[in-house]
């Protein structure tokens, strides 16, 4: 079976699904921490090396303080907590984004946090923080004339957040809305994209593995005739 070297996922629905539960939004972002944990339980069994989440982007600070300082708080405690599980588990993190806005206590966590897994192979989690693709598409441009470097598809991809990491093979996409929300926009290019009805917090590991099977029947041309 073809397996993906790396997996994207946008978790939308947790705060829809913690009303449709008669609770809070917040409710729901607390329960689709465990789905991360599962999901990423079952990509390491896949043996994919690379899982992007999409966590929290630029257009999220549009949504209410309170909301904001909950996600920021269940982030924080969720890095604390799982650290060494991360170590132990030989699971490498990084972050992508623009992290300036949020509190100095969670970038310390988050940096902390890449330094002690830099070694590890089993897989590497991407976590999606204040991420936006245009915006970095614009500022790798920026860079790129600034440095006097030619304005190329192998310089921009080599300038991005994700340079060193294969782009996307799948992209997944929870919580029934059809579209890409800013997300990896340069390099979902050639990306097999699967819409899922479910919310986040009812995705299970059978659905990931679903998706990954199905992933393995996917003839892929890039454009050509084969």
């Amino acid at each position: 079976m073809i397996l993906p070297k790396h997996v994207a996922i946008i978790m939308d629905g947790n705060g829809r699904w913690g009303i449709q539960k008669k609770k809070s939004r917040n409710y729901g972002h607390s329960k689709g921490i465990k789905v991360v944990e599962n999901i990423i339980e079952e990509a390491v069994s896949k043996k994919i090396k690379y899982l992007t989440l999409f966590t929290f982007s630029t257009e999220n600070w549009k949504r209410p303080k309170s909301e904001i300082r909950f996600l920021i708080s269940i982030l924080e405690k969720y890095i604390q907590k799982e650290l060494n599980n991360l170590i132990k588990k030989k699971i490498k993190l990084k972050i992508i984004g623009n992290l300036d806005k949020f509190p100095k206590s969670l970038k310390l966590k988050l940096r902390n946090a890449e330094k002690l897994t830099r070694l590890n192979k089993k897989i590497q989690i991407i976590i999606a923080l204040n991420y936006g693709s245009k915006e970095e598409i614009i500022n790798t441009v920026k860079k790129l004339n600034n440095s006097s470097i030619s304005i190329n598809e192998k310089n921009i991809s080599d300038n991005l957040y994700t340079k060193n990491i294969p782009d996307p093979e799948i992209l997944i996409r929870t919580g029934n809305r059809n579209r890409l929300s800013n997300f990896l926009l340069w390099q979902l290019s050639y990306t097999e994209i699967y819409f899922v009805s479910k919310l986040w917090p009812d995705f299970t590991r059978k659905d990931f593995s679903k998706i990954i099977n199905n992933f393995s029947k996917v003839k892929r041309n890039f454009g050509g005739i084969k």
